[in-house]
């Protein structure tokens, strides 16, 4: 079994201790980070946080805000770093990928965070589909995709992953699965997806108050339950 999280951490803007807290409560194998820092200091910050919930920084580049974390039982096989296609005025964005390995489970885990504008996110969803399939062929690993996606279930781009991955809120649901806003949560913009060859358990959002919830960042946190798929 492998714990997928991901969550959007508003370049920890905002409460450190509490944010920390959460990521420790969820006990996450992999760790899909949104927002992580790219400005003044990048690498250290991200480094440090990570040490701080036990993990490492496994992929991801200044481009787009993005990484993946690792924990101390998973194998780290590979990694990417892709920018993706750059509109006119709007902020560049990049895609993280690790392939790893824990209980006999190998897949490629991909971080994302989409633009505001429709168009964008769905051009770039196709870009993420291609790049995060060819990354998972080559190294015979499932593909999950943890990320904010700035859009709900039934809007295009959310339509379009659907048809290409599994929902993990949908196929395992725990909790009301909405996060966003942090401390008033009514839509539910951030999900893990998850490729064929893998199952999940459960997926949903962290077991934590809602005082550390509120306060850690502006987004709360998914985390998915994934197993062997039975053959």
């Amino acid at each position: 079994m492998i714990r997928v999280a991901s969550y959007n951490v508003r370049s920890l803007y905002d409460n450190r201790e509490a944010l920390v807290r959460i990521i420790n409560g969820m006990r996450p194998d992999i760790l899909c980070v949104q927002e992580a820092p790219k400005l003044l200091c990048w690498r250290r910050r991200r480094r440090e946080l990570a040490h701080d919930v036990g993990m490492t920084v496994a992929a991801g580049g200044r481009i787009g805000g993005v990484a993946v974390f690792v924990g101390p039982d998973v194998r780290l096989l590979s990694v990417e770093a892709h920018r993706l296609r750059w509109f006119f005025w709007l902020e560049w964005r990049g895609l993280a990928i690790a392939i790893v390995e824990k209980d006999g489970l190998r897949l490629a885990v991909a971080s994302v965070h989409l633009d505001l504008m429709v168009g964008a996110r769905l051009w770039h969803a196709t870009e993420i589909v291609e790049l995060l399939q060819a990354a998972a062929d080559r190294h015979g690993a499932v593909p999950v995709l943890g990320g904010d996606f700035n859009e709900q279930p039934g809007e295009p781009t959310w339509q379009y992953l659907s048809a290409r991955f599994t929902d993990g809120y949908v196929a395992a649901p725990r909790g009301d699965g909405n996060t966003f806003t942090s401390k008033d949560p009514k839509k539910r913009i951030d999900a893990v997806f998850c490729g064929a060859g893998a199952c999940v358990v459960s997926c949903g959002g962290a077991e934590a108050s809602a005082d550390d919830l509120g306060k850690a960042t502006d987004h709360r946190p998914v985390i998915a339950e994934l197993d062997v798929a039975a053959s």
